[in-house]
């Protein structure tokens, strides 16, 4: 008997996570349909080429429109005929929030509507979508658990995603869509975006400007590598929620739907200072930093459990900071041209 491939539709695949995660779907032996809007949030052109990598491969198909065009998204899923729809694409970024937030409310919430129409239509296996660690806002018990309570989200950004999760939750509830809601904490990694800290800190030191360090340096964050989060993907996707049958103790599994909620992350934080002083080290040069206080609707940390992670998956993102960051300068000085010292 002849198996077909398993089909994949993922939103956000000229985005940076979205695109790694379709480039392991691809290598898995996936079809995966990608789309994306290709936003100018940041340069394009790292977008295209993004995509233009992904389309290497016959076995990837590009739909570039915007999640909130409700007459295009649609022949998009009839085409994927998707088996799972991992849902990556948003408005991203907590500062942008203060300047655009009609941006995330188009994107994050009328975009994802839209998906959530989509998925209920073709009723998927599972039903995956991407949230981030913002959600736990102003929570100060550490480190955050999926269990623990998101009332209090501090950015228009947070708000948002919080809002995808509960929107989801009603779709799980009303339609019994198995759906995974995962939490992001701080990605990082080649291909990654502009407008993230690695990026911008490996620019600048280079270039011999000064970078800007806020909340004077105090700042921690549970740094995740882009690969780590995409085997953690790759291995939810095989874990869909069964309603009434939770994995572990601390399992976030709705009492009235097949969703839960999921960090990804390793659960050990790093300072902004020493990550800093990885980045000199990877590059070889110093640099001149500019200590600020914390920006409005900033955290101070942000610290994840990850027990929920390895009972469904067997797994927990490893990657040491030291070698993340030095993967991501040989990427970058591949990609623009940039020498070693």
């Amino acid at each position: 008997m002849v198996h077909r491939p398993r089909r994949a539709l993922v939103t956000g695949t000229a985005g940076f996570i979205g695109f790694h995660l379709a480039r392991r779907l691809l290598a898995d032996g996936w079809l995966v349909t990608g789309v994306d809007g290709m936003t100018p949030y940041y340069d394009v052109s790292l977008k295209q080429a993004r995509h233009a990598r992904l389309r290497r491969s016959n076995a990837f198909h590009a739909h570039e429109i915007m999640l909130e065009d409700d007459a295009a998204l649609p022949d998009a899923f009839d085409a994927a005929k998707p088996d799972v729809v991992v849902h990556l694409a948003a408005q991203a970024g907590v500062r942008y929030s203060l300047e655009n937030p009609r941006a995330y409310v188009d994107a994050n919430l009328v975009g994802t509507f839209n998906v959530l129409e989509g998925v209920r239509r073709h009723a998927p296996a599972h039903f995956l979508l991407a949230s981030t660690s913002s959600v736990y806002g102003a929570n100060t018990d550490m480190p955050f658990a999926e269990t623990d309570r998101t009332d209090h989200p501090l950015t228009v950004y947070a708000a948002t995603k919080k809002a995808t999760e509960t929107m989801a939750h009603s779709y799980a509830h009303l339609w019994k869509l198995p759906t995974t809601a995962f939490r992001f904490f701080t990605v990082y990694g080649p291909w990654g975006r502009p407008d993230m800290a690695l990026f911008k800190f490996v620019r600048a030191i280079l270039a011999g400007e000064p970078i800007e360090i806020y909340g004077e340096g105090a700042m921690q964050r549970d740094f995740t590598y882009v690969d780590d989060l995409v085997e953690a993907i790759a291995r939810l996707i095989e874990a869909p929620p069964v309603e009434g049958a939770p994995v572990a103790p601390c399992d976030s599994l709705s009492p009235a739907a097949p969703w839960r909620a999921v960090n990804i992350a390793g659960g050990r934080p790093v300072g902004l200072v020493p990550f800093v002083e990885t980045i000199e080290a990877a590059l070889g040069v110093g640099a001149k930093k500019i200590l600020l206080p914390l920006q409005k609707g900033d955290v101070p940390a942000t610290f994840a459990r990850a027990e929920l992670l390895e009972a469904l998956t067997g797994y927990v993102p490893a990657t040491p900071v030291e070698e993340g960051v030095r993967r991501f300068v040989a990427w970058y000085r591949e990609h623009y041209g940039v020498p070693a010292t």
